[in-house]
Protein backbone atom coordinates (compact mmCIF):
# COMPACT_ATOMS: atom_id res chain seq x y z
CA UNK A 1 0.00 0.00 0.00
CA UNK A 2 1.31 3.47 -1.05
CA UNK A 3 1.55 6.39 1.21
CA UNK A 4 -1.16 7.96 -0.47
CA UNK A 5 -3.42 5.27 -0.26
CA UNK A 6 -2.91 4.91 3.41
CA UNK A 7 -3.54 8.81 4.14
CA UNK A 8 -6.53 8.24 1.77
CA UNK A 9 -7.68 5.19 4.05
CA UNK A 10 -7.51 7.06 7.45
CA UNK A 11 -9.08 10.42 6.60
CA UNK A 12 -12.19 11.84 8.12
CA UNK A 13 -13.84 12.45 4.94
CA UNK A 14 -13.53 8.64 3.83
CA UNK A 15 -16.74 8.00 1.97
CA UNK A 16 -17.10 4.28 3.27
CA UNK A 17 -16.87 6.30 7.36
CA UNK A 18 -20.29 6.67 8.66
CA UNK A 19 -20.04 11.20 8.98
CA UNK A 20 -21.22 11.88 12.93
CA UNK A 21 -23.62 14.64 11.34
CA UNK A 22 -24.81 15.10 8.09
CA UNK A 23 -26.99 17.24 6.03
CA UNK A 24 -28.41 18.05 2.82
CA UNK A 25 -28.14 21.61 1.36
CA UNK A 26 -29.71 23.02 -2.34
CA UNK A 27 -26.57 25.52 -4.12
CA UNK A 28 -29.07 28.30 -4.62
CA UNK A 29 -28.06 31.45 -7.19
CA UNK A 30 -26.63 33.58 -4.69
CA UNK A 31 -24.05 30.76 -3.81
CA UNK A 32 -22.58 30.99 -7.03
CA UNK A 33 -20.31 32.84 -9.66
CA UNK A 34 -21.79 34.12 -12.48
CA UNK A 35 -20.96 30.60 -14.20
CA UNK A 36 -23.09 28.63 -12.21
CA UNK A 37 -20.06 27.77 -9.61
CA UNK A 38 -20.12 27.99 -5.93
CA UNK A 39 -18.29 30.85 -4.72
CA UNK A 40 -15.06 29.60 -2.91
CA UNK A 41 -16.10 31.49 0.21
CA UNK A 42 -19.41 29.90 0.07
CA UNK A 43 -17.94 26.25 1.30
CA UNK A 44 -17.44 28.47 4.37
CA UNK A 45 -20.87 29.04 4.72
CA UNK A 46 -22.18 25.25 3.91
CA UNK A 47 -19.41 24.21 6.81
CA UNK A 48 -20.78 26.77 9.43
CA UNK A 49 -24.01 26.29 8.73
CA UNK A 50 -23.98 22.38 9.04
CA UNK A 51 -22.21 23.03 12.43
CA UNK A 52 -25.01 25.18 13.34
CA UNK A 53 -27.21 22.63 12.74
CA UNK A 54 -25.95 20.13 14.38
CA UNK A 55 -25.68 21.91 17.34
CA UNK A 56 -29.55 22.71 17.25
CA UNK A 57 -29.73 19.07 17.19
CA UNK A 58 -28.12 18.51 20.17
CA UNK A 59 -30.35 20.81 21.72
CA UNK A 60 -27.59 23.59 22.17
CA UNK A 61 -26.99 27.30 21.30
CA UNK A 62 -23.49 26.34 20.48
CA UNK A 63 -22.46 29.98 19.85
CA UNK A 64 -23.69 31.96 22.33
CA UNK A 65 -23.83 30.41 26.19
CA UNK A 66 -24.41 32.71 28.90
CA UNK A 67 -22.82 31.95 32.34
CA UNK A 68 -24.47 31.76 36.16
CA UNK A 69 -22.86 34.86 36.30
CA UNK A 70 -24.66 36.65 32.56
CA UNK A 71 -21.47 36.75 30.83
CA UNK A 72 -21.77 35.91 27.71
CA UNK A 73 -19.30 32.85 25.53
CA UNK A 74 -19.13 31.71 22.14
CA UNK A 75 -16.93 30.76 19.60
CA UNK A 76 -14.84 32.26 17.06
CA UNK A 77 -13.23 30.32 13.98
CA UNK A 78 -9.14 30.37 14.78
CA UNK A 79 -7.88 28.58 11.70
CA UNK A 80 -9.50 27.56 8.57
CA UNK A 81 -7.62 24.96 6.27
CA UNK A 82 -9.68 23.93 2.92
CA UNK A 83 -8.94 21.57 0.52
CA UNK A 84 -11.15 22.25 -2.76
CA UNK A 85 -11.37 18.74 -4.74
CA UNK A 86 -14.30 19.62 -7.55
CA UNK A 87 -16.46 22.41 -8.26
CA UNK A 88 -19.94 22.83 -6.70
CA UNK A 89 -22.32 23.47 -9.17
CA UNK A 90 -25.88 25.48 -9.29
CA UNK A 91 -29.13 23.71 -8.45
CA UNK A 92 -27.25 20.64 -7.36
CA UNK A 93 -28.19 19.01 -3.81
CA UNK A 94 -25.16 18.80 -1.39
CA UNK A 95 -24.50 16.19 1.84
CA UNK A 96 -22.30 18.46 4.09
CA UNK A 97 -20.83 16.20 6.75
CA UNK A 98 -18.91 16.30 10.34
CA UNK A 99 -16.82 13.45 9.78
CA UNK A 100 -14.85 13.71 12.84
CA UNK A 101 -14.69 16.22 16.27
CA UNK A 102 -12.08 16.43 17.81
CA UNK A 103 -12.57 18.15 21.66
CA UNK A 104 -9.71 20.39 23.45
CA UNK A 105 -9.90 22.44 26.64
CA UNK A 106 -10.27 25.63 25.07
CA UNK A 107 -11.40 24.76 21.23
CA UNK A 108 -13.47 22.38 19.51
CA UNK A 109 -11.93 20.84 15.93
CA UNK A 110 -14.50 20.10 13.06
CA UNK A 111 -13.29 17.71 10.20
CA UNK A 112 -16.09 18.39 7.39
CA UNK A 113 -16.76 17.60 3.94
CA UNK A 114 -18.75 18.47 1.42
CA UNK A 115 -19.81 15.73 -1.41
CA UNK A 116 -21.91 14.98 -4.04
CA UNK A 117 -24.50 12.10 -4.57
CA UNK A 118 -23.59 10.02 -7.75
CA UNK A 119 -25.82 7.81 -9.80
CA UNK A 120 -24.80 4.81 -7.42
CA UNK A 121 -26.25 5.84 -4.31
CA UNK A 122 -24.01 3.82 -2.31
CA UNK A 123 -20.97 6.27 -2.82
CA UNK A 124 -20.60 9.86 -3.47
CA UNK A 125 -17.95 12.55 -4.90
CA UNK A 126 -15.77 14.59 -2.88
CA UNK A 127 -16.15 18.08 -3.35
CA UNK A 128 -14.17 19.76 -0.25
CA UNK A 129 -12.90 19.48 3.07
CA UNK A 130 -11.59 21.29 6.33
CA UNK A 131 -10.38 21.10 9.61
CA UNK A 132 -11.82 24.10 11.15
CA UNK A 133 -10.37 25.12 15.02
CA UNK A 134 -13.29 27.17 16.73
CA UNK A 135 -12.16 28.62 19.76
CA UNK A 136 -14.01 29.42 23.46
CA UNK A 137 -14.34 32.98 24.08
CA UNK A 138 -15.83 35.12 27.05
CA UNK A 139 -16.07 38.68 26.54
CA UNK A 140 -14.50 41.12 29.23
CA UNK A 141 -16.37 44.23 28.38
CA UNK A 142 -20.57 44.23 29.04
CA UNK A 143 -21.60 46.93 26.88
CA UNK A 144 -23.09 50.11 28.95
CA UNK A 145 -26.30 51.91 27.71
CA UNK A 146 -26.51 55.10 26.46
CA UNK A 147 -27.33 57.97 28.83
CA UNK A 148 -29.74 60.13 26.86
CA UNK A 149 -28.62 59.22 23.80
CA UNK A 150 -25.56 61.16 24.00
CA UNK A 151 -22.14 59.60 23.03
CA UNK A 152 -19.47 59.45 25.17
CA UNK A 153 -16.44 62.00 23.40
CA UNK A 154 -14.24 61.31 25.90
CA UNK A 155 -13.58 57.75 24.71
CA UNK A 156 -11.74 56.87 21.39
CA UNK A 157 -14.12 55.81 18.34
CA UNK A 158 -12.45 52.51 18.61
CA UNK A 159 -13.22 51.89 22.34
CA UNK A 160 -16.80 51.48 21.43
CA UNK A 161 -15.97 48.96 18.39
CA UNK A 162 -13.96 46.44 19.86
CA UNK A 163 -14.85 44.02 22.71
CA UNK A 164 -11.45 42.39 24.46
CA UNK A 165 -11.99 38.78 24.51
CA UNK A 166 -9.97 35.65 26.30
CA UNK A 167 -9.86 32.49 25.71
CA UNK A 168 -11.65 30.06 28.35
CA UNK A 169 -12.86 26.40 28.42
CA UNK A 170 -15.00 24.76 26.17
CA UNK A 171 -18.38 24.80 28.59
CA UNK A 172 -19.45 21.65 29.91
CA UNK A 173 -22.55 21.28 28.95
CA UNK A 174 -21.56 21.57 24.74
CA UNK A 175 -19.21 19.00 25.80
CA UNK A 176 -21.20 16.68 27.43
CA UNK A 177 -23.24 16.92 24.86
CA UNK A 178 -20.46 16.47 21.66
CA UNK A 179 -18.71 13.74 23.67
CA UNK A 180 -22.40 11.63 23.85
CA UNK A 181 -22.53 12.31 20.19
CA UNK A 182 -19.59 10.86 19.59
CA UNK A 183 -20.11 7.97 22.12
CA UNK A 184 -23.32 7.02 20.43
CA UNK A 185 -21.28 7.48 17.03
CA UNK A 186 -18.88 4.31 17.72
CA UNK A 187 -21.59 2.21 19.91
CA UNK A 188 -23.59 2.47 16.29
CA UNK A 189 -20.37 1.07 14.30
CA UNK A 190 -19.66 -1.72 16.73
Amino acid sequence: MTTTEHKNKNTAANNNMEPLFAKDYNVYINHTDAGGIVYHANHLVFFENCRRDWFTKLGLNGYFLRTDDGDIQHFVVSQADLQYKRAILLDEVISVRIDKVELKPASIIFYQSIHRSTSDKASSQLLSSTKIVIACVQNLVKPEPMANNETNNDQPDNAVNTTPMRPIRVPKELRDAIEQSISEQINERL
